[in-house]
C-alpha cells in the first residue's frame, strides 16, 4: 500500500483495464483443508450461510455531486447504488470509498425493511474503503464476523452478497482464483494482497462482503475487469485483514496513516533474469525508481543502472536492486511488499529489507515515514 508501481521498466507485460463499479455508474477463518465434498454432504450450506449473514448486509443508495460520466440530474448530481455490511453494534458500516465519495445523501436499507440515513465517518481512497455510521438500536444491527484473509487458499469456495443492478441481497458463488493480486486504489498508490474471485460481481456489488464457507467476511468486493460493465469472472476483493485495519483507524482517527518506503517497483521478469543471469525461479521486487531523499534512498537503495543490454528489442538494465524479503518474510513480488507494508507497518517503524545487488545479498534497515 505504500508503493507506486514503476512505469520506468517496460517489463510488466500486457496492460489490462480495471473497471471500477458503482451501481448504475461506470465505477464498479477460511478452512485450509476444505474439500468439495463439504457441499456434496451439505447441499443446503449456501442457504444456511445466506440466512445467517444476509441481515448484516445493507443496500446503499447515494445522491452525490461528481464530475464525469453517470446518470446525472439537472443539478449535476448522480444517483447510484452500492452495498455494505455492518461491523459492530455501534452502527458502523464498511463500504467502498467510490460508492459514497461526494455523497450529499446516503440511504441505508436493511433486510428487515428498515431504512435510515447514514453519515460518513471516514474515507480512505488509498484502499478504496469507507466507514459509515447509522443511528439504530442494537437489536437492529447484526455485525459480521471477520475471517483471516491471509489463510485463504486458491480454489476455496466463496460467496458474495450485494445489490447487482439494484437487485438487493443477491447471493452469488465462486472460488478464490488468486490471493496475491495488486489493484489500483483511488490515488497513485496500489492495494496489495487483493483476492481475485470468479464469484459474479456486477454494478451494485461494490462495497459488499465476500464470505468463506464459515460465514466469515474475507474480503470487500471492489473492482472487476470487464469490457461490458458486467461480470466476466474476474473480480477483486480488498482483503479483510486490511479492511479491519482501515476501519479501526477511520473510526478512531477519521483517516488512515500508511507508511511510505519511497520506491517504484515491479515483479521480476524474464528479461531481468536473462540480463542479470538470475535463477529462473527467482522472486522478489525489482526496484525501478527511488524517491530522492525518501526512506529507501536514505537506506542506500539504488535505481537501475543506465548501462543496458538489448533483449527482445528492449533495453534492460545490467544492474538493479532486488528486494527479496522484508523482516525476514520472503517476497514473491510487488503485491507481497505492498500488502506487508499496508497490513503490518506504521509510519515511524523500521523494517529490514533483504537486497540482492550484483550477485551479493545484504540486509539494510529502513525507517518508514508517512505517505507524502
Amino acid at each position: 500500500m505504500s508503493l507506486r508501481v514503476s512505469k520506468n521498466l517496460a517489463l510488466l507485460g500486457a496492460v489490462v483495464l480495471i473497471v471500477f463499479m458503482l451501481g448504475t455508474v461506470n465505477w464498479v477463518n477460511a478452512e485450509p483443508q476444505l474439500q468439495t465434498d463439504v457441499l456434496v454432504d451439505n447441499p443446503s450450506l449456501f442457504t444456511q450461510i445466506y440466512n445467517d449473514v444476509s441481515p448484516s448486509v445493507v443496500a446503499i443508495n447515494v445522491t452525490a455531486r461528481r464530475e464525469g460520466s453517470g446518470f446525472f440530474n439537472q443539478d449535476n448530481t448522480v444517483i447510484a447504488s452500492g452495498s455494505g455490511f455492518v461491523i459492530d453494534e455501534e452502527g458502523h458500516i464498511i463500504t467502498n470509498n467510490h460508492v459514497v465519495d461526494g455523497a450529499t445523501r446516503i440511504e441505508i436499507n436493511f433486510l428487515d425493511g428498515t431504512i435510515t440515513r447514514a453519515e460518513i465517518v471516514g474515507l480512505d481512497p488509498d484502499s478504496d474503503l469507507a466507514v459509515l455510521d447509522v443511528e439504530l438500536p442494537e437489536e437492529k444491527l447484526h455485525p459480521v464476523t471477520f475471517g483471516d484473509s491471509d489463510a485463504l487458499q486458491i480454489g476455496e469456495p466463496v460467496l458474495a452478497i450485494g445489490s447487482p443492478f439494484g437487485q438487493r441481497w443477491t447471493l452469488t458463488s465462486g472460488i478464490v482464483s488468486a490471493v496475491d493480486r495488486t489493484i489500483q486504489g483511488l490515488t497513485n498508490f496500489s492495494i496489495g494482497g487483493v483476492i481475485q474471485t470468479d464469484a459474479p460481481i456486477n454494478p451494485g456489488n461494490s462495497g459488499g462482503p465476500l464470505f468463506n464457507l464459515k460465514g466469515e467476511v474475507v474480503g470487500v468486493n471492489s473492482q472487476i475487469i470487464s469490457a461490458s460493465r458486467s461480470s466476466a469472472g474476474i473480480g477483486f476483493s480488498i482483503p479483510s485483514n486490511l479492511a479491519q485495519r482501515v476501519a479501526r483507524e477511520l473510526i478512531d482517527n477519521g483517516f488512515v496513516s500508511y507508511s511510505f518506503l519511497g520506491i517504484g517497483g515491479s515483479d521480476i521478469t524474464l528479461p531481468i533474469i536473462e540480463a542479470l543471469g538470475l535463477p529462473n525461479d527467482m522472486r522478489g521486487v525489482v526496484v525501478g525508481s527511488v524517491e530522492p531523499g525518501g526512506p529507501a534512498a536514505r537506506a542506500g537503495l539504488r535505481e537501475p543502472s543506465t548501462d543496458t543490454v538489448e533483449i527482445d528489442g528492449q533495453p534492460v538494465p545490467t544492474s538493479v536492486d532486488i528486494i527479496t524479503a522484508i523482516n525476514g518474510e520472503p517476497l514473491r513480488g510487488m503485491a507481497d511488499l505492498i500488502a506487508y507494508l499496508g497490513n503490518n507497518t506504521q509510519p515511524g517503524d523500521t523494517v529490514t529489507l533483504t537486497i540482492l545487488r550484483d550477485g551479493d545479498e545484504f540486509d539494510t534497515d529502513v525507517r518508514l515515514i508517512p505517505r507524502p
